[in-house]
């Protein structure tokens, strides 16, 4: 062969390989977890992404999946696999049915079912696992783990390939897990679950659950940071579980409770504890965040790294808590939480998002309980004076209690609300930008991807406006079923989940 021929060889393959990483760039990254890695921001680096789609003609769909008819969780996608809690009112195997708790794992390229997790619901109180509100928690996908917390209060490490490759231990007694109370056991099968090992939240820390557990798992390191779920009982006006910690943290490797929070946060209460936790920097220092349901957030020093085996579970070192609501009940809060008016007690139900050394979240009544005023706030997480204290920067009014978690970008904080709002802010200053009637109450969070802010609506609208200083909608879709997730955007597709089908959109569907 000829010098040139080789040199001509080489140029080809050489623009083969540059095209195939322009390809591969195009292509975007996983979305693993319920918000930004760590930040929990719900931002996206996507791009190319649709502003609208049609269900009904297929533009810009390129496939849908069928769920349960309740979806309140949100979708995560990770190593080729797309995972959304939902019900099991349309059951996907016949030797798993009834009321149940469902985690989906569908491939990302078509929507097809791998495996499902279908927990069955907790019996004798209602209040402990709300009938067919399904699984309600976003899991958490690292390699071939995934991280989730059921509607029965445990937390759970599952095999992402399930029972394709195995039943892998230590944990082998799935088919006891997956069959109801009183029943004959039913042994796992290929489209079950493959469960790694199982720690239950109503043991240690000894939580008591309420309505249906909602915790995002935040992975660092050897590390699992997760809120417990601990919550009031079917009285409404009364903690069961005062002593059970709020914060923890597991050995993600076998389940192992390491560590707690000692704040004692359960008689404040007003619900439950709904707000995972984020991590982020402030003043040269990593700090792990909580927003807890008492309307104070919570600063702690994340462990230098994992403790001994067989050592007792650690405290968490708290390093600064600001309260958000100072002039309201705090201990025994529960028993006033029927007061809408101003001075009823405060919770929070947004995680805190971590940017540029700011902690952004939102504080006010629940949707059910306290008062109806909610704002969204920004705190300085450093502490410069190392007193345990930290400052408010400011303060936004929103139109109604919210349960939505803030989208930080371009200098703007995007937030809905359950007064149908969707809130720009500005992010410096908490000046309000604009806000627009959506025309339905928002129970999930705003994504920010490809200069679009899209949300959904519980009247089951999906809007998407201009990541602009002036109010543009982009476009609209309406599925025909509520919307009470996040959307998610990874590897060029947006995912978003009604309460009965979740749909991936691209620009140019394969």
């Amino acid at each position: 062969m000829t010098r040139t021929g080789s040199g001509r060889i080489a140029l080809a393959a050489s623009i083969v390989l540059a095209l195939l990483s322009v390809v591969a760039g195009a292509r975007g990254a996983d979305s693993p977890q319920w918000g930004e890695r760590f930040t929990r921001n719900m931002v996206s680096p996507e791009t190319g992404l649709p502003a609208a789609f049609d269900p009904s003609n297929g533009t810009h769909v390129a496939w849908t999946a069928p769920l349960g008819d309740q979806t309140y969780g949100s979708p995560v996608i990770g190593s080729g696999r797309v995972l959304v809690g939902t019900n099991n009112e349309v059951p996907r195997d016949p030797r798993r049915g009834g009321d149940r708790g469902v985690l989906m794992c569908l491939d990302e390229s078509d929507g097809r079912l791998h495996w499902q997790l279908a927990v069955p619901k907790l019996t004798g109180d209602i209040y402990l696992d709300w009938p067919r509100a399904g699984l309600c928690s976003a899991p958490t996908v690292e390699g071939r783990r995934v991280y989730v917390v059921s509607n029965r209060g445990e937390l759970l490490c599952l095999d992402l390939d399930g029972m394709a490759n195995g039943n892998d231990g230590p944990f082998a007694e799935e088919g006891a897990l997956l069959t109801p109370e009183g029943e004959s056991r039913v042994d796992a099968g290929p489209l079950d679950a493959d469960v790694i090992w199982r720690l239950d939240l109503k043991e240690a820390p000894g939580i008591w659950p309420h309505d249906s557990t909602h915790a995002s798992v935040l992975v660092d390191g050897d590390l699992l940071y997760l809120n417990s779920g601990n919550g009031v009982d079917n009285t409404h006006r009364r903690i069961r579980r005062p002593d059970a910690s709020t914060l923890i943290a597991v050995d993600k490797a076998t389940g192992r409770l390491v560590a707690r929070d000692e704040e004692r946060i359960g008689p404040r209460i007003v619900h439950c504890q709904w707000s995972s936790p984020s991590l982020g920097e402030a003043g040269g220092r990593r700090r792990l965040v909580l927003a807890g349901a008492d309307a104070v957030v919570y600063a702690f020093e994340p462990l230098a790294g994992l403790p001994p085996a067989g050592a007792p579970a650690a405290a968490l070192c708290r390093v600064w808590r600001h309260d958000l609501d100072p002039g309201t009940v705090k201990d025994a809060a529960c028993e006033l939480n029927g007061k809408r008016e101003a001075g009823g007690p405060s919770t929070i139900f947004a995680m805190p998002v971590f940017v540029g050394g700011r902690i952004y979240t939102t504080v006010g009544g629940d949707r059910w309980w306290g008062k109806r005023e909610a704002r969204l706030v920004c705190i300085d997480a450093a502490d410069p004076d190392g007193d345990g204290t930290v400052a408010l920067l400011w303060q936004h009014p929103l139109a109604r209690h919210c349960m939505s978690t803030p989208a930080v970008s371009d200098g703007l904080v995007f937030i809905g609300d359950s007064g149908r709002m969707l809130h720009c802010v500005d992010a410096a200053t908490g000046a309000g930008v604009w806000e627009h009637d959506l025309e339905g109450e928002v129970s999930g969070s705003p994504l920010v991807a490809d200069g679009k802010v899209y949300i959904g609506t519980q009247r089951g609208r999906l809007y998407a406006f201009a990541v602009s200083r002036d109010r543009r909608i982009l476009g609209t879709t309406d599925l025909g079923s509520a919307i009470w997730g996040t959307p998610a955007a990874a590897n060029g597709t947006l995912y978003v989940a009604s309460m009965k089908q979740l749909h991936a959109v691209r620009s140019r569907p394969d």
